[in-house]
């Protein structure tokens, strides 16, 4: 798939989704911690700043945080990943919060027979508050221009009117020849009181007309779409047959990724990754990973895999580079990957301890 040369364009990636104030009691449990240590994340967000960060491209982030000393926090983190900010929205603080507010993620890591726990305080933030003309989507693709636009599925469910941010981004996007990727990313509690899996199901359908490639798994193909899959077939043939079924309703969908995972506790599962790209398939087949912090992981297997098609790389490469970062980004605590590209490669070419040639 062609992208538009780097070197006519200010940004490699950009961005738009909420990036909210991850807290983490570490080895402790939220309901029994007296401290946190604080990152962080976003679906969206986690893309483009592993892509500057790990992968040492040009990305840009839009969100909108309320200007106070939280999120001027969540700033700063933005600015340590190398994210640029001119695109980040400031909303006036009412003091109290009623209005509008700075979401916050509280994250819980597993272990064993114990599963995972986040608990995510994000009604009302000034992110979920944007709406149709409130960005100049124009000047941001305008010259000198983009590469690709990334959004998704969180984004998209934050709110009544954020489906339409994205539209109108997306559609920007287009227009100027950037290629669009879009994450399913579909979560039952940005759904609750909203219309449920059946409204996510609208809105996603709505979007997917102006996306060149997918993200997502046989159960956000159901969740998020009403795409169908059989849990007793094996996972290459459901994403098989979940991708026809898409592409021959979304024709512009020329890419599909999706990760492969079979849990068998919280600190261990199989990992895989599976790619439709334009009539052909491609798998990394599943082994074993040691987790360490799940979070993320389906982010960090997005930006692996679009730094391989912004380089010019074959699908089956990019597919390779984007589980590699995926297993390492579940070996690091936070919602990104503190890995950097001479390691990916290193496990790509079997130097991890779990890999061989």
């Amino acid at each position: 798939m062609q992208t538009k040369s780097a070197l006519g364009c200010r940004f490699d990636a950009v961005a738009v989704g909420e990036v909210m104030l991850r807290l983490d009691p570490g080895h402790k449990r939220i309901h029994t911690t007296r401290s946190f240590d604080v990152w962080e994340g976003g679906g969206e967000y986690n893309v483009v700043r592993a892509l500057r960060r790990t992968f040492g491209l040009r990305t840009a982030h839009v969100t909108a945080l309320v200007d106070n000393p939280v999120g001027r926090l969540v700033e700063d983190l933005m600015l340590q990943g190398g994210v640029d900010t001119t695109i980040l929205r400031w909303a006036e603080s009412d003091a109290a919060g009623r209005q509008r507010r700075n979401g916050l993620n509280f994250v819980e890591r597993g272990f064993g027979v114990r599963a995972g726990v986040s608990c995510s305080d994000r009604g009302n933030t000034a992110v979920s508050q944007l709406g149709s003309g409130d960005i100049d989507w124009e000047a941001v693709f305008g010259e000198p221009g983009v590469r690709l636009f990334h959004t998704g599925g969180v984004f998209a469910g934050l709110s009544d009117s954020t489906p339409a941010v994205a539209r109108e981004a997306m559609a920007a996007a287009h227009a100027t020849g950037t290629r669009v990727s879009f994450d399913l990313n579909y979560r039952a509690s940005l759904w609750a009181g909203r219309g449920g899996v059946e409204a996510a199901r609208e809105v996603n359908r709505a979007l997917l007309p102006l996306v060149d490639v997918l993200f997502g798994n046989v159960a956000a193909f159901d969740e998020a779409l009403g795409v169908p899959w059989d849990p007793d077939l094996a996972p290459p043939t459901a994403f098989q047959r979940s991708v026809a079924a898409i592409t021959t309703q979304y024709p512009s969908v020329r890419t599909v990724v999706s990760t492969s995972r079979v849990c068998d506790s919280a600190s261990h599962e199989q990992l895989g990754a599976l790619c439709y790209h334009e009539g052909q398939f491609f798998e990394v087949d599943p082994r074993p990973v040691e987790i360490f912090d799940r979070v993320g992981a389906g982010d960090a297997l997005a930006a692996g895999f679009l730094f391989g098609l912004l380089g010019g790389r074959v699908p089956v490469w990019s597919l390779r580079c984007g589980f590699a970062h995926a297993a390492l980004a579940m070996t690091t605590p936070g919602d990104n990957a503190m890995v950097t590209l001479p390691e990916v490669v290193g496990v790509m070419e079997g130097q991890g301890v779990w890999m061989s040639r």
